[in-house]
């Protein structure tokens, strides 16, 4: 099993927490409805729509993901739980999920796709890692990594030559 899965894991548990404070509305700037319409101060802004779209995704990500783990697995049900527990659940489990290739990939997929919706939804930038050698297409040293999109790619604006990760290496 690679630690691919892991990583993604270790993230969602510490990031997914920051989404439910982003959820939580602002107190900073206050508008209050008065009486009769209008609005005066003392309101929360109003809550941003892709945050709780974000929370309700990996949610139900998170919940689908671990009962079809522990279904494949032969594990017998466990009681709901906030996703951060059940995320360790998932984890605890992954030296069994890794004897399972399909089982294994799988996870890595999913984990990694509700990681960079986290991400995203908290405004993220995706990260790059430099690679060594040259662009098969231009001969310059651009090429990047994008780790998030399994994609390497040659970041000079006047080629954008891509290439698969594994064909980097």
């Amino acid at each position: 099993m690679s630690g691919g899965s892991a990583l993604w894991i270790a993230s969602l548990v510490r990031r997914f927490p920051e989404l439910l404070t982003e959820l939580t509305p602002s107190t900073g700037r206050d508008l209050r409805e008065r009486r009769g319409g209008g609005v005066t101060a003392g309101t929360v802004a109003p809550a941003r729509l892709y945050v709780s779209d974000a929370i309700r995704d990996i949610t139900d990500g998170v919940v689908e993901l671990e009962e079809a783990v522990r279904e494949r697995l032969g594990l017998r049900r466990v009681a709901p739980a906030p996703v951060p527990v059940r995320l360790r659940r998932i984890a605890g489990l992954l030296e069994r999920i890794g004897d399972q290739p399909d089982l294994a990939a799988h996870v890595e997929d999913e984990t990694r796709r509700m990681a960079r919706r986290c991400a995203r939804a908290l405004g993220d930038p995706e990260q790059l890692v430099r690679v060594a050698g040259r662009c098969p297409a231009c001969d310059s040293v651009s090429l990047r990594a994008f780790p998030e999109r399994a994609t390497v790619m040659c970041v000079n604006p006047v080629c954008r030559h891509t290439l698969r990760e594994e064909a980097a290496s």
